[in-house]
């Protein structure tokens, strides 16, 4: 059986220097990926797209799964943060508020390069992502859970769990799919305000 390839960093970068050529090195990667897909985004590619020797490269992945995978996990973290936050704030908000500014918050952070996002998401085989985006999922999940659980005496389904499990996947589907299929949607507060409506009618039958 081959010997499967680590997806960990060879180092992690301590100095700003080192900060640097990392971030130059996810830079040059995410220019790849998006401008000529996953197929083109090679070590030596990336090298010489960041101004940097392939053993500059090596010195903190080494090879193209760990650069994936680091890329992967910047990302989710932001998309997650994003979300996050907004949770926290809306913690005490009714279900008729915190819905919509949720979705709102959805849009948003699938918005943050969503070329990127649409190949990190398509193009990159799910064994190589699913580590970093499940580890983001159950941040945001956690605050989806308690703040139904929140709520619990105004909704209507009785399985929290699976409450949680579709709410989740049926925000991020329409929004993924609205950001990278139907950009033109999500310049209009309707499409937030029919998500939401779809939302609330199986959360409180409103």
């Amino acid at each position: 059986m081959p010997r499967k390839r680590s997806i960990n960093p060879r180092k992690l970068p301590q100095q700003d220097r080192s900060r640097l050529t990392v971030e130059a090195i996810l830079e040059a990667t995410t220019h790849i990926l998006t401008q000529e897909g996953y197929d083109k985004a090679n070590t030596n590619h990336i090298a010489e797209r960041a101004g940097i020797s392939i053993g500059s490269l090596y010195q903190y992945f080494p090879n193209k799964e760990s650069l994936m995978a680091a890329l992967i996990e910047q990302h989710s973290n932001e998309i997650a943060e994003l979300v996050e936050s907004k949770l926290k704030d809306l913690a005490d908000a009714p279900l008729e508020i915190a819905i919509p500014a949720l979705i709102k918050a959805v849009i948003a952070a699938h918005a943050i390069n969503p070329a990127l996002h649409q190949v990190l998401s398509e193009e990159i085989p799910r064994s190589e992502r699913s580590q970093q985006v499940q580890k983001a999922d159950e941040r945001i999940t956690e605050l989806l859970r308690a703040y139904l659980a929140r709520w619990s005496d105004r909704i209507r389904p009785q399985n929290l769990e699976m409450t949680v499990f579709i709410l989740s996947r049926t925000i991020e589907s329409l929004c993924h799919s609205a950001v990278i299929e139907q950009p033109g949607f999500i310049s209009k507060h309707q499409f937030e305000q029919e998500v939401a409506n779809l939302i609330l009618l199986y959360l409180i039958g409103a």
